[in-house]
């Protein structure tokens, strides 16, 4: 195995493997952790970008967790990721209050009795598009994903 890039002793997880989505209304946190694990979901409205992140996967539970952010998304942006694009207020402080909105329970550094908000990382706001948003949970640096529109 010494002859294997680490990148391919990695192994890699695509969260919708076949870019149909389930319509359930899906939200996972992933934790940046050297695990050895990459997760990959489609992301970016309709530029279908295939985005990844090294770490572990935190599921968040309800229903129609998604909403939002796909009112936003898909609703506002018209299905079009902001990766890179400036954000006007309005838009932003949406943003900021539906991340807000999700809390995780437990933390894998943490014995923690009561769940904690996701933030959003605006130090990393330039990464954010549809499906991929960098957060700040309590393990620290993370993404929030879910199903991309496209």
């Amino acid at each position: 195995m010494d002859h294997l890039r680490e990148d391919d002793r990695k192994r890699h997880i695509y969260l919708d493997p076949d870019g149909c989505g389930s319509g359930t209304g899906w939200v996972f946190v992933i934790v940046a952790a050297p695990t050895g694990v990459v997760y990959q979901n489609q992301s970016g409205g309709y530029s279908c970008a295939q985005y990844e992140q090294e770490g572990y996967l935190i599921p968040l539970f309800g229903s129609d967790l998604d909403e939002e952010l796909k009112q936003i998304f898909v609703g506002e942006l018209r299905g079009w990721g902001m990766r890179g694009q400036q954000w006007p207020v309005e838009l932003l402080d949406r943003l900021r209050a539906a991340v807000g909105s999700f809390a995780v329970y437990g933390s894998g550094r943490h014995d923690e009795l009561h769940p904690t908000a996701l933030i959003l990382d605006e130090s990393r706001l330039a990464e954010a598009a549809e499906a991929w948003i960098p957060v700040l949970s309590p393990d620290g640096p993370s993404i929030l994903v879910w199903e991309n529109s496209d």
